[in-house]
């Protein structure tokens, strides 16, 4: 098998003439999808690209015991799927802490998929133009301080633990005066927020954690609201329709913001628009305002042209994979061109070579990250249908394997028969399995499910996480050396976290 694209880009200083060359065939948006100053500006205190990699366990034993300590203290509040919609408790402990939410400029980021992956390229373009940023996402990949990032990286594990420390006070008295306690989201969220004030920040890139109106983070007043695509997921708690789910999201929109809306559902960005008119917020949509204009498989990724708010941004470099990659990255400059005033105040466009440095320096772990070799072995975190579908539409593309074995192990609460019959065209054979969540699906209950989709002859299970992997490897090595068998493996962010370690990453 030929090397193909890895998850590492080049240099970003290295010539781009190379990548004219290699032409990948163009791609268009599935046409059912297609539808519709900063504040202060203190240098960043760290430079360099951002971190490719996640963050393990600390090495100091006395470090990784405090650490283990938080967890464990965290871990006996409410789960995040455990949820009473309110922001009553947050906003009692951003009282208490002097609201730590204010001090510095916001970008608040909802939808269903292509949160986290938006989120870092913000944050990248951001620390191009020298602002010093502050990154919330959720869930972590391996270690729960990638949660609350500092100029593109997870804090240290001691400055979890420090900040954890110094808002436990507070959130203890939170907790007396409240019907329920704060759960390990909320917790999470008022920790993120106390550590960006204290750093401090010049702005911070805030990801929800589900839906909008009652999310914990929606104590923020961003000035630009993103919305990335929404699709079905969480249908028990957001909705069962995407009118529904996006009438939840919605609600990060403030008033007199700017809405930078990924392409949408009809009844979705009917919903979206509808908010934006109610709250006097400025709209710019992909596909009219903002978009992809251009993009070919590249060495590690693609080159994309976007064209933003102030123009068109010409052979920016990539190093992810998927045409919705390319689509978020038309979301996060246009949402970057936003905060600064770009298209409004501004007309001209942000410097175009900043915005290809930070564009080369994007990672993004476990979203079709290549992890390992001979044969080929690829995380991607995909757990909802339209996740799936992405997943295995730029697999295809980007990689070019002859056989394609899928390692699924997903969560109960999930549309598991979707994301599997989304796999199901390209994976040859699926080996199902569990992770070590309690919410993960029973590996036998999943392999049910893998047989109507798949079939008997093509399901086998394992129900430990390192025997699946082990089983898929030695199945994608039966094509041969230089056959092009692969492993794919998906289905949770848990699972893709669990088997990173497994596999020597972190």
């Amino acid at each position: 098998m030929s090397e193909r694209p890895e998850s590492a880009g080049p240099d970003p200083d290295d010539t781009f003439d190379e990548f004219a060359e290699l032409v990948g065939e163009e791609t268009r948006r599935d046409p059912d999808l297609a539808v519709i100053e900063a504040g202060s500006r203190t240098l960043r205190t760290q430079g360099g690209r951002p971190h490719a990699d996640v963050p393990g366990r600390p090495e100091d034993p006395e470090v990784d015991k405090a650490l283990r300590e938080v967890e464990a203290e965290l871990a006996t509040r409410w789960g995040e799927t455990k949820l009473e919609p309110s922001v009553a408790r947050i906003a009692a402990l951003m009282d208490v802490l002097g609201e730590p939410q204010r001090p510095y400029p916001s970008i608040h980021i909802t939808g269903t998929n292509g949160k986290t992956s938006t989120a870092r390229m913000i944050e990248a373009l951001l620390g191009a133009f020298e602002l010093r940023t502050g990154r919330y996402t959720s869930p972590h990949v391996q270690s729960v301080t990638e949660r609350i990032s500092l100029d593109g990286a997870p804090v240290s594990a001691e400055r979890f633990i420090e900040t954890y420390q110094d808002v436990k006070p507070y959130v203890e008295m939170v907790d007396s005066q409240q019907e329920y306690r704060l759960s390990f989201f909320e917790v999470l969220t008022g920790m993120a927020y106390a550590a960006f004030a204290d750093a401090p920040v010049d702005v911070a890139v805030v990801e929800v954690g589900m839906g909008g109106s009652w999310d914990a983070t929606n104590v923020i007043d961003a000035g630009v609201a993103v919305v990335t695509p929404i699709d079905l997921d969480h249908t028990d708690r957001l909705g069962g329709t995407p009118a529904e789910i996006a009438t939840e999201k919605s609600g990060i929109v403030k008033r007199g913001a700017t809405v930078i809306m990924a392409q949408q559902p009809v009844d979705a960005a009917q919903v979206l628009l509808k908010k934006a008119v109610e709250t006097d917020a400025t709209v710019a949509r992909e596909g009219l305002e903002f978009g992809v204009v251009a993009r070919q498989v590249a060495v590690g990724g693609q080159l994309v042209t976007l064209r933003g708010l102030g123009g068109e941004y010409p052979e920016l470099y990539l190093p992810l994979h998927g045409e919705h990659q390319a689509h978020n990255a038309a979301v996060a400059l246009a949402s970057v061109e936003a905060f600064f005033g770009v298209g409004a105040e501004r007309p001209q466009p942000l410097d175009v070579d900043t915005v290809r440095k930070a564009f080369a320096a994007v990672a993004s772990p476990g979203r079709l990250e290549v992890v390992r070799r001979s044969p080929t072995v690829v995380l991607d975190a995909a757990h909802n249908p339209a996740g799936a579908r992405a997943a295995a539409a730029s697999i295809g593309e980007a990689f070019q394997f002859s056989r394609l074995i899928g390692v699924v192990g997903a969560s109960g609460d999930k549309n598991v028969r979707g994301l599997l019959e989304a796999f199901e065209p390209v994976f040859a054979e699926v080996v199902v399995t569990q992770n070590s969540s309690h919410r993960a699906m029973d590996a036998d209950e999943l392999a049910g499910i893998a047989v109507e989709v798949f079939g008997e002859d093509r399901v086998q299970v394992e129900p430990r996480l390192p025997d699946a992997l082990e089983a898929a490897i030695t199945l994608a090595e039966e094509e041969g050396e230089f056959a092009g068998g692969g492993v794919l493996v998906t289905g949770s962010v848990i699972t893709v976290g669990e088997a990173r370690l497994l596999l020597g990453r972190g």
